[in-house]
């Protein structure tokens, strides 16, 4: 058993995340920032990996301040669960994840993570070891289940993305397509891992919806199950 998994990302018309640099680039506007907004306000936890947390630094906090009471007049934190996959522990403790707004949050790190900065890194968040070398998201997801969480969204980046679907461990994706084009070979792209070789590997898709935002289109899927 594990949470209902919806995977959430905005990329560019080409598919890329952000620039090769991995610069962060203003995909969407206020119309889909406020929908990412309701959708961390209606899931109990929220998923990053630490390459985010490196490159964008975000708090994963609910903005609006209604859904913020929404929350608590439902008997939740302000903010849902914000977890970071950190196989190594390289969480900064200046994190804005661990330091902005309230809410309990969880590092996920392998058993191989150097124990001194785990020890740290417990002052700011619950740590949970999973996998030997790298997290185990089979038995990280079967923990989360175990802590209460149903509902996880999980907002990348694209080598997290990768390891959710590859791993079939998802039932939505929800992608917001920006009307701009970043280019580059080396920029990020919304699965960015190994890739599949054998068409029969394949995850397949069922169209569930999809609407104009801002200047872009959102496209929402369901995983088709065999």
């Amino acid at each position: 058993m594990r949470p209902y998994t919806i995977i959430n990302a905005a990329m560019s018309a080409d598919g890329k995340l952000s620039t090769k640099e991995r610069r962060q680039v203003r995909i969407s506007g206020a119309e889909d920032f406020a929908r990412v907004d309701r959708m961390r306000a209606d899931c109990d936890a929220i998923l990053v990996g630490i390459g985010t947390v490196h490159a964008d630094d975000p708090s994963l906090t609910v903005k609006s301040p209604t859904l913020r009471e929404m929350r608590i007049a439902h008997g939740k934190q302000t903010n849902p669960i914000r977890i970071v996959l950190d196989s190594n522990a390289k969480t900064p403790i200046t994190a804005d994840i661990l330091n902005k707004g309230e809410g309990y949050r969880i590092i996920a790190v392998s058993e191989e993570a150097d124990q001194e900065r785990v020890r740290e890194l417990s002052r700011y968040a619950d740590i949970i070891t999973c996998g030997r070398d790298r997290v185990d998201l089979h038995c990280l997801l079967q923990e989360l289940k175990k802590r209460g969480i149903e509902s996880l969204m999980v907002e990348g980046g694209g080598t997290v993305i990768w390891s959710f679907i590859s791993a079939g461990l998802f039932d939505e994706l929800h992608v917001y397509l920006g009307a701009l084009i970043i280019g580059g070979m080396a920029a990020p792209t919304l699965t960015d891992g190994e890739g599949f070789t054998e068409e029969s590997h394949f995850p397949r898709l069922i169209l569930s919806d999809m609407k104009r935002l801002d200047d872009g289109l959102l496209i929402q899927w369901k995983k088709k199950h065999a």
